[in-house]
């Protein structure tokens, strides 16, 4: 029978289970099918900015998904993706359900709902997104969006500064310009169509005393090029009258040739050139700066944009310059971020620009060969070995190893010439000159003089007359272009001179010539690990950089015009470095918690940040790194930070308006430091407003826009009429309006005025302008770090200019408005600056670090709802039943309890009343907590009296009335305390109570609002001070009660002394709760003990309600058995008619002869009742004596 049974069971599952696999297929095929149906999640996304969801979103995303998104963008741009809504299924390691990001460096997985509402940003033009779900539990999925972010210089032109030294675009430090003798400068400019000004420049370069030794524009004359102080009008190649330049972009090559004096002008596609005598042999001094309009005051800049400017060593002829393309780089100045140091307010990005990669793809053309590249090539030649490469070329195959690959020969002519004129020395210069350019001049041979130099010679004795035979060496220098590849050797040079020797002018004659090869720069390896092989002048060589496969350095071989010889320059490895967030990460550990900053220690990491501000692209990710950064350095003490204070300060205002941010508006909060930027549009500006107030359980800020904050920290309000005052081309370019807030002043050193700086600062600027003397004034909230009984404040702001350019606090154009109070300062002010207020404060506080203060909140507050919700049970628990309540000690434990439970209910409720900003509110909220914190303070004292009088003063002692004075005195005296706060205050009650920030950091962040006493000298008297002599007579009667206590077990001789030992134990832990032994540990509370104090406190105090219901009550065994006859059933229930009930009632009717109303201890001990037992309660005389005492423990 069993066997047909199994087979019976066995064949009914096997038919649901063939069924159940049959329906399981075909949901799975039906799920693949709707995901086809639903989402086609494998393409590529090319447009400018986009939105792609995962499959069905918002519906949940299907089961055996494998989708992948292709984000790409043109070169000079990255991809910065957004994740509006993300959820994922979320498992360890996202080993199921997965969105992989390959952001071109390292792949990350991604599930759950970490990834909402962040950004990740590509390292390159390309960004890959894969979504994969396994074939169990579906979710949402996820919502993203994405932006392309111009990173390039190619796709961004500069808007030219109209004012000298402010925000100046400039060539960066880390360029070197080197002397230039020749030259071209290729640029793209803009004019505005209503500037009528004939008086601009484009661009200025000058020395270390701002000499100017290089410009170029237009005066009434017309457009002038200016060199080493002579100034070339370039009349027949451009107009006088008429404007060049115009609202469209146009392109101008300048080509200066201080060897021809001559200057060379491509513009429209036609070549002009202009003789420039004055120019001839002058150098342009290196190691200049290089701004672009303007470096000084009596000349304007040239009002319009600029774009792609070039700038190379060498000169170029027309067919080159015709066939010029964005490829070609400057081999001095290029148009790429690294050449230049650019305020963000000066740039601008734009899609039609000419070497943009919004219309030019990633280049396949090979850049224009080096031998169009005119009389000076600048060739190039990889590298990644220590050995010389292998250059194929197609010239003729010849013995010669010095040919070039790509540009000229360079070879050093020596000669000796003489002559018998009386003026032989002042022509020398001029006629040699002259008969060089003849000789090569329509020679088969393309070949430049490109500069000679004269210096008295000698000749041997006996072959001239000395007196009358003047000689002189001349040196100079030859370029063979080799543009037709035929081979040109020494000695053909030679020939070719001597064989012109009688074409020489003026008498002079050749006596000897030599003609040498420039010599290479020699193969070396510096610095360690790059190698350079044997390299010809003003070649350069490439490499690979140490330990990368993608980045170069450059090296280039120079020539010295002084000898005409070669020599290497210093390696470029700029690429090699580490990018900037690598170097900002590392700075974030430099200053991280637990390291020692020193003076020159900041001032190295400033320096560090004030690059990465100035020469990179800034995005939220870096900048909110750059600004923790700054916050870590803020902790430093005043001594450490003063050095590099005012460069900190420059380099924060760079960064706000640097920065790069998508949406309206974004916010980086740091402990020490908050940044804000919002974007404004100039046209429809109707005012704003920034706000800082501090986070909930959190030691950041929180920066606000256009919100009403009335519990803020700081607030700006902008007028209205604030871009009113401004000029034309200053309302066209404001783009964005800048907050910052610093709780840290350490940044604020004023040497001339060391007053303290009693308030946060706050700091507000529109765009890169300067706006001052404001018709309606800016309304700048500050609260002050600690309350003032008598404040005297002065609104000031931070000029940069003070105490020679170190700064200091200035009160110009700022008043204090009459809406200030003791807590906060209200200034009005006609400017925008770092504001702050000054005041005369002492007071200060320890605070504890962030986590501890989240820990001890958690704390605090769990315990108080515990211990509310156990108080309760206690009084209701003796409300409930009248027998519980008959004695003495009962009712004074009821008034305890009740006094617990308002306490801690008003202090859980405390914060959420305090948030509705009613100060009549705060401050009852305030005075009902102060009063119940009395209250109980007072019947724990009330506790220890009445034990005193029970287990001390026992014979003899009858006090009528007896509870009705201790409420007299539980409820009375607080509230007579309270009566006397007020009174003290007179009308103005919030000089008292209010609401304040608590459970702030070390560095006065974070906290919470709350209703509570504001006066420090209310708070020691009336609480520390109340409390204080509270204790001490609580001490004195536990050690009097305890000594009592420990007197009477003792002579029991029923009780092991491990049964003791335990009874007295469990005493003294019940009397600590019941008198508040506990709230002593705050005395405790000082030094390196601190810590531990506050935590002890923290747990037992809010826990006390608890304590004293599990040691007063539910181990109390008449409570015990009051609860099994009332709320038990069966087995656990006592019966209605149980003797103990009637015998108690006996014993306390008996009793309270004795002591009034049985002045009894009953509620000392964990276990105690009047009587331990029913038949001790009838028999023991002791007992009926002595009954409120005998049985506590």
């Amino acid at each position: 029978m069993m066997s047909h049974v199994g087979e019976m069971w066995c064949y009914h599952w096997k038919w649901k289970l063939q069924h159940c696999l049959c329906l399981f297929a075909t949901y799975i095929l039906y799920m693949q099918q709707a995901a086809h149906g639903c989402y086609d999640c494998r393409i590529v996304l090319t447009d400018p900015s986009g939105v792609f969801t995962s499959p069905c979103f918002p519906s949940d995303y299907p089961n055996s998904q494998a989708c992948k998104w292709i984000i790409r963008a043109p070169h000079g741009f990255i991809i910065q993706l957004t994740f509006i809504d993300f959820d994922i299924e979320e498992a360890p390691g996202c080993i199921y359900d997965s969105l992989t990001l390959d952001n071109g460096e390292s792949p990350m997985n991604l599930c759950g709902i970490t990834a909402k509402g962040l950004s990740y940003n590509s390292t390159g033009n390309e960004m890959i997104v894969s979504f994969k779900s396994d074939f169990s539990i579906q979710k949402k999925g996820f919502n993203a969006s994405y932006v392309r972010i111009a990173v390039s210089l190619r796709n961004q032109k500069v808007i030219i500064p109209q004012v000298p030294d402010v925000d100046a675009v400039s060539v960066a430090e880390t360029v070197s310009v080197p002397e230039l003798s020749q030259f071209t400068l290729c640029f793209e400019a803009t004019k505005g169509s209503n500037d009528d000004n004939d008086d601009w420049k484009v661009f200025s370069y000058t020395d270390a005393l701002s000499k100017e030794f290089f410009s170029f524009g237009k005066t009434t004359k017309g457009h002038f090029l200016s060199i080493s102080g002579t100034q070339c009008i370039l009349e027949n190649a451009l107009p006088r009258n008429a404007e060049f330049f115009t609202g469209t972009f146009q392109q101008l090559c300048v080509i200066g040739d201080s060897f021809s004096g001559s200057i060379g002008i491509y513009a429209k596609s036609t070549y002009h050139i202009v003789y420039c005598p004055g120019i001839f042999g002058k150098v342009i001094p290196g190691n200049g700066r290089l701004v672009l309009g303007s470096n000084s005051n009596e000349v304007s800049s040239l009002n319009g944009d600029i774009y792609n400017f070039r700038l190379w060593n060498f000169t170029m002829n027309a067919q080159t310059l015709a066939n010029l393309s964005c490829d070609v780089k400057g081999n001095i100045v290029d148009w790429e971020n690294e050449f230049w140091s650019i305020p963000t307010s000066a740039l601008k990005a734009e899609n039609n620009l000419s070497c943009g990669s919004y219309l030019i793809p990633s280049s396949t053309i090979e850049p224009t060969s080096c031998a169009n590249l005119g009389s000076l090539c600048q060739a190039t030649v990889n590298a990644t070995t220590p050995t010389p490469p292998t250059v194929t070329t197609n010239m003729p195959d010849t013995n010669r190893n010095d040919k070039p690959n790509n540009g000229g020969l360079f070879y050093r002519i020596s000669i000796v010439v003489f002559s018998s004129n009386s003026d032989a020395t002042l022509k020398v210069h001029d006629v040699v000159a002259e008969w060089l350019n003849r000789t090569f001049q329509n020679w088969n041979y393309t070949v430049y003089v490109v500069n000679i130099s004269i210096h008295p010679g000698s000749i041997k004795e006996g072959t001239r007359e000395k007196r009358s035979i003047k000689s002189f060496g001349v040196l100079a220098l030859l370029v063979y272009n080799a543009t037709n590849n035929i081979n040109l050797e020494e000695e053909d040079i030679r020939q070719k001179l001597i064989s012109n020797n009688g074409t020489m002018e003026g008498g002079y004659k050749i006596h000897t010539v030599d003609v040498d090869p420039v010599e290479k720069c020699l193969a070396e390896e510096n610095p360690p690990n790059y190698f350079w092989p044997d390299t010809r002048p003003t070649v350069t060589n490439f490499t690979l950089c140490h330990g990368s496969a993608v980045q170069t350095a450059s090296r280039t071989c120079y020539l010295g015009l002084q000898n005409y010889t070669s020599y290497w320059g210093q390696p470029d490895l700029r690429n090699c470095t580490e990018n900037a967030a690598d170097i900002a990460n590392q700075l974030l550990n430099l200053t991280g918690e637990g390291q020692q900053l020193t003076s020159d220690k900041v001032n190295d990491v400033v320096q560090k940040l004030k690059k990465i501000v100035n020469d990179e692209e800034i995005d939220e990710s870096l900048g909110s790194t750059v600004v923790t950064i700054f916050s870590n350095i803020l902790t430093s003490s005043d001594s450490v930070l003063a050095a590099s204070s005012s460069e900190a300060l420059k380099t924060i205002d760079a960064l706000a308006l640097k920065i790069q941010f998508t949406g309206p508006s974004m916010s980086i909060s740091t402990r020490n430091l908050a940044l804000g930027v919002s974007s404004i549009n100039s046209t429809s500006f109707k005012g704003g407003s920034f706000s800082v107030s501090p986070q909930n359980n959190a030691s950041d800020f929180q920066i606000d826009f256009d919100k009403d904050q009335t519990n803020a920290i700081a607030s700006v309000v902008l007028p209205p009429s604030l871009l009113k005052n401004l000029s034309q081309d200053e309302f066209e370019v404001i783009s964005r309006a800048q907050f910052t807030f610093f709780n840290k002043n350490g940044l604020f050193q004023d040497a001339e005025n060391p007053a303290d700086l009693t308030s946060f600062v706050v700091a507000c600027s529109i765009g890169n302008i300067t706006i001052q003397d404001l018709q309606d004034y800016v309304k700048v909230t500050i609260k002050h770090t600690k309350i003032q009984e008598d404040p005297k404040p002065t609104c000031v702001f931070w000029d940069m200019n003070k105490n020679g350019g170190s700064g200091g606090w200035n009160p110009e154009g700022c008043q204090v408005d009459t809406e200030s109070n003791e807590n906060e300062t209200v200034c009005l002010c006609n400017h925008l600056t770092h504001f702050g207020v000054l005041m005369d404060l002492q007071r200060t506080v320890t605070q504890i670090d962030p986590q501890n203060t989240k820990v001890l909140t958690f704390i605090t507050y769990i315990g108080c709802g515990i211990s509310a919700i156990f108080s309760a049970a206690t009084l209701l628990t003796y409300i409930a039943f009248e027998k519980l309540r008959r004695d003495y000690p009962s009712k004074i434990l009821m008034n305890l309890s009740t006094a617990l439970l308002f306490l801690n209910l008003i202090f859980l409720l405390d914060g959420w009343i305090a948030s509705f900003d009613i100060d009549g509110l705060c401050i009852a909220v305030a005075a009902l907590l102060h009063f119940f914190l009395l209250a109980t303070f007072t019947w724990m004292g009330l506790e220890a009296v009445h034990m005193y009088i029970a287990l001390v003063k026992v014979f003899n002692t009858y006090i009528r009335r007896y509870i009705l004075k201790f409420c007299i005195i539980g409820w009375g005296l607080p509230a007579l305390v309270i009566a006397i706060v007020f009174a003290s205050a007179n009308t103005n009650a919030s000089h008292v109570y209010g609401k304040q920030l608590y459970g702030k950091d070390a560095n006065g962040q974070g906290g919470d609002d709350f209703c509570w006493i504001k006066n420090e000298v209310v708070f020691y008297v009336t609480c520390a001070g109340y409390f204080g002599i509270m204790f001490l007579m609580n001490v004195a009667m536990f050690i009097v009660v305890m000594v009592q206590i420990c007197g009477r077990n003792g002579k029991r001789t029923n009780r092991s002394l491990k049964e003791e030992i335990l009874r007295n134990l469990r005493s003294v832990v019940s009397l600590t709760f019941l008198l508040g032994m506990t709230w002593g540990f705050a005395f405790f509370a000082w030094g390196p003990l601190t810590l531990p104090f506050l935590y002890l406190f923290s747990i037992f105090n809010s826990l006390q309600g608890l304590f004293i219901f599990v040691f007063h009550c539910a181990m109390k065994e008449n409570v015990q058995k009051q609860w099994r006859r009332h709320l038990c059933c069966g087995r656990f229930r006592l019966a209605d008619n149980s003797d103990w009930s009637k015998t108690a009632t006996n014993i306390i009717k008996k009793s309270s002869d004795n002591l009034g109303k049985s002045l009894s201890s009953s509620s000392i001990g964990s276990n105690s009742t009047y009587l331990t037992s029913k038949s001790k309660s009838t028999t023991n005389t002791y007992c009926k004596r002595n009954s409120h005492t005998d049985n506590v423990f």
